[in-house]
């Protein structure tokens, strides 16, 4: 049986005594928190993962019931903190693991003293009021083109997510990270993220959390960031200059300056 950390393909780096834990979105690995690491690396620890089903996770530990639910991530979250021995971590997730680090955070709150969420979103569908930025036919015509031609819904998403046209090399690593998915399990997430909805928990979060939303982004808009701030307590919402989904790739230095300002 292999442990939670060769499960996750945990990578401990920096020698700091206060430990940040990063965790990625849907279809993407660690590799891609590679611009922002060097600005924490000489002040704290760093552990970074790949969920299982992502970058070099062990594939073999995907369970499709456990992982159904956010909350299967999330304690494979707890279970590594738990197994490394971490205490009071900063949670630093992007989209869809922002909602994973509010499960985690409410299934052992002792373990977190702070959470970031970068681009989060607790619902992508409209509701009544609430603005999610997509329509149900939008998301079900997603998951339809993603079940019946995974490479070129990968080529069509990538740019649209990361935005910043100037920049393709970006949204072609988006893509390759994509396209390195076993589309079975990218299919499964992709339907768990776009059709959760996870909007009853964020009342119950207690831990200091930051929300960090860029000006522009096709995947979470401005009103789901302002959605988030008005539903967790003691929560601080910045906007930053970046645009797109990924600015932890496409804009390192303003979001790590973002995220130390909120650490310290």
């Amino acid at each position: 049986m292999n442990t939670a950390t060769q499960r996750n393909n945990v990578k401990v780096i920096g020698a700091g005594e206060k430990t940040l834990l990063f965790v990625h979105g849907y279809g993407c690995s660690q590799n891609m928190w590679r611009f922002m690491t060097p600005n924490f690396e000489q002040d704290y620890k760093l552990v970074l993962i790949d969920l299982v089903g992502s970058g070099n996770s062990d594939e073999s530990a995907y369970e499709k019931q456990k992982y159904s639910s956010l909350k299967g991530y999330a304690a494979d979250v707890v279970e590594l903190c738990q197994e490394l021995g971490l205490e009071k971590v900063y949670y630093i997730g992007h989209s869809v693991s922002s909602m994973i680090g509010v499960h985690a955070s409410l299934q052992a709150p002792e373990l977190f003293e702070k959470l970031v969420m970068i681009g989060p979103s607790p619902r992508y569908i409209n509701q009544g009021e609430y603005f999610g930025g997509f329509d149900k036919e939008d998301i079900e015509e997603l998951l339809e083109t993603l079940n019946s031609n995974y490479l070129g819904w990968s080529s069509g998403m990538a740019p649209a997510i990361m935005g910043n046209e100037e920049r393709p090399e970006l949204a072609d690593e988006l893509k390759n990270s994509f396209c390195q998915t076993n589309p079975e399990i990218a299919r499964h997430f992709a339907e768990v993220t776009f059709m959760g909805d996870d909007r009853q928990y964020l009342d119950q979060v207690t831990t200091p959390t930051l929300i960090l939303q860029c000006q522009s982004d096709v995947i979470a808009p401005l009103e789901v960031g302002e959605f988030m701030a008005n539903s967790i307590q003691n929560s601080t919402l910045k906007v930053l200059n970046a645009t797109g989904h990924c600015p932890h790739m496409s804009a390192p230095e303003e979001t790590s300056q973002a995220i130390l300002q909120f650490l310290n």
